[in-house]
């Protein structure tokens, strides 16, 4: 496996950093274009050619430890999945580390928001997503891709940003006052504070790449127009680190086109946004 950022060692081994990498290279429900298990490589890859001093924070977070951990590479089923990326997550919880879960698929964020759900009582999830996800189960499997919302709300309360597609019957599990559509916040950023304030002291993201406009981030399974850009979802993500304790995060999605590395670097670099946003004090 690739190591995040071409970081060297010293600042890379598992003892010595305070963030783990933890990629899941699983692409078993996804309905339409596949590809989604090549996402932790194209991202650990195009991770090796990005500058580590982030402007906007005046900093340098590899500093602060940045090891890559295996993959998790359990196949056979999306429970069986889901259960292993658990076991990976509250182990490094357990250590006392500070996790990033990048996939593959979405139906990867089930395991870990329940790991981190039983570390942080009371935790809260923000999802950054273009669907809402919230189907209670989906071609016979309750860890499909389709139903990740729906289990996140078992264990968690949920604020989503970004949505702009999803089934008829999903409307009815909608919790209208906690969801902010694409169309509603395209063209103004009035929205941030009353989404942040929404929001428990713990705050576990998931980001489906999808949230984003495909102009910008075409390479995903389920590309949908009218997305988000670059610099509003930085700003909003900004607003809720500085606010909140973010406990962890996913970077999920990511199907990447051998013709166009921008997504993967994109994908990449936002990580490492979010880490600087997050240990730059």
């Amino acid at each position: 496996m690739i190591n995040y950022g071409g970081i060297d060692p010293e600042y890379s081994s598992e003892s010595s950093s305070s963030i783990v990498i933890i990629p899941v290279p699983y692409d078993g429900t996804s309905t339409w274009m596949k590809g989604a298990d090549k996402g932790p490589e194209a991202i650990l890859e195009a991770s090796g050619n990005m500058e580590l001093y982030d402007i906007e924070t005046d900093s340098e977070i590899y500093r602060s430890g940045i090891y890559t951990a295996e993959a998790v590479k359990e196949k056979t089923s999306p429970e069986k999945m889901a259960g292993a990326v658990f076991e990976k997550v509250s182990g490094f919880l357990e250590k006392g580390k500070f996790p990033v879960v990048i996939g593959g698929e979405h139906s990867v964020t089930i395991g870990s928001i329940q790991a981190f759900a039983e570390h942080y009582p009371g935790l809260s999830v923000l999802q950054l997503d273009a669907h809402s996800d919230l189907r209670n189960e989906y071609q016979g499997s309750g860890n499909n891709h389709a139903c990740v919302m729906a289990r996140a709300r078992e264990v968690a309360t949920v604020v989503q940003v970004g949505i702009r597609s999803f089934d008829k019957e999903e409307l009815s599990d909608l919790d209208m006052a906690r969801v902010f559509f694409a169309h509603q916040i395209h063209n103004n950023n009035d929205w941030m504070d009353e989404a942040t304030e929404m929001l428990s002291d713990n705050v576990y993201i998931t980001i489906d790449l999808d949230v984003f406009d495909p102009s910008i981030m075409p390479s995903t399974g389920t590309p949908e127009p009218g997305g988000m850009g670059w610099y509003q979802s930085l700003s909003f993500l900004e607003k809720v680190i500085s606010r909140k304790n973010m406990v962890g995060f996913d970077v999920v999605e990511l199907c990447p086109l051998p013709s166009n590395k921008a997504p993967d670097f994109m994908a990449a670099k936002l990580i490492y946004k979010l880490l600087s946003m997050k240990f730059k004090k």
